[in-house]
């Protein structure tokens, strides 16, 4: 690599050459000046990366020191599976290898990240007649939507693949309405998912 990927400088003595922690590309000083924490690659201090890495990057840094945490601790919801018509009182959360979901009640499901699918978020806040619109978020691939300036989380789809069968599963969660505190709880964690989903798709060629 003799030129800056970025600007196309040419590598001399005076102009070094450096490499984005992140994405391996080479780049001189000045496109690649940002040092940004990295723990998804397990580096403890804070490395070199180019602009584009970086951004990404502080999106991380804060999905690590905040929605994390939120996702680890979980919430309480309604959870519906299938076309089943009665939901189940369910302690939702991530896995502390963050690989899987924990769905606990009377029964126990774990679900893998890597076969969830799509993660559709049902929000209200919308003008009369919109009802139940959702913003739309898939993890393998479709671009997320916005969510809408006023709305509010009230529940989740999911769908999912179970290795072994065919088709798809998907569940709903629905925030339970009948106790504040862990409605408010509910609330954050449908909203850390929602944009661990959008990181992810972010992040995900990186």
């Amino acid at each position: 690599c003799r030129r800056c990927m970025q600007c196309d400088a040419k590598f001399d003595f005076l102009t070094r050459k450096h490499h984005c922690r992140r994405c391996g590309k080479c780049f001189c000083d000045r496109c690649c000046s940002q040092k940004v924490p990295l723990r998804r690659m397990c580096f403890v201090d804070p490395v070199r990366q180019c602009a584009e890495c970086a951004l990404v990057s502080h999106k991380e840094a804060e999905f690590y020191d905040k929605q994390l945490k939120v996702l680890l601790s979980g919430a309480t919801f309604l959870v519906t599976f299938g076309n089943s018509e009665k939901p189940e009182t369910m302690i939702c959360r991530l896995s502390n290898n963050q690989r899987y979901l924990f769905l606990d009640g009377d029964s126990h499901y774990e679900i893998e990240i890597v076969h969830i699918s799509t993660v559709q978020l049902l929000t209200e806040g919308f003008p009369p007649g919109e009802k139940d619109i959702h913003a739309y978020t898939s993890l393998l691939g479709s671009q997320p939507a916005s969510e809408g300036g006023n709305a509010r989380a009230t529940g989740m789809f999911l769908q999912y693949t179970v290795p072994g069968t065919e088709g798809v599963t998907q569940l709903k969660l629905t925030a339970v309405e009948d106790a504040n505190v862990g409605r408010r709880q509910a609330v954050a964690w449908l909203v850390a998912m929602h944009k661990a989903a959008k990181l992810l798709y972010e992040s995900r060629d990186q």
